[in-house]
This record gives structure tokens, sequence and C-alpha cells, in this order.
């Protein structure tokens, strides 16, 4: 899945400027940044399950815009 990845390199890396694919990112200057593949995981498991966490949040509002 690209976007989590990308939000979990932009998380851990804030130089990065570009990323290209699904792990080839760049900063400003367009020089490459070396990503660490075990914390963009670490990152992407992080995101994951804050996004889990809020799954009856997103479910009870959708519930709640029925009544509306």
């Amino acid at each position: 899945m690209i976007g989590k990845s990308h939000k979990a390199i932009r998380n851990i890396y804030p130089t990065v400027a570009t990323i290209y694919g699904d792990r080839d990112a760049r900063d400003s200057n367009g020089n490459v940044v070396v990503l660490d593949e075990s914390l963009i995981t670490a990152e992407e498991t992080r995101l994951q399950a804050e996004y889990d966490s809020q799954a009856y949040a997103r479910n009870r509002k959708a519930e709640y815009d029925q009544l509306n």
C-alpha cells in the first residue's frame, strides 16, 4: 500500500521531499535519503494500529449521520 508507506517514510524522515515508487526517497536538493526498512515497517504497524483503534468512532459517525 503506497499511501501508508509514504506516510510512514515522511513521519520518520522529515527531510524527504519526494518519494519515487515505494522506497526511493529524495530530499529537496535531490539527494538520496537512505531508508531503514525496519523503521518503516514499525511505523506502518503503528499507523495501522492507530487507524484500527478508531474503527468504532468511524462506524459510530456513519450510523449517527444516517439518523439525521
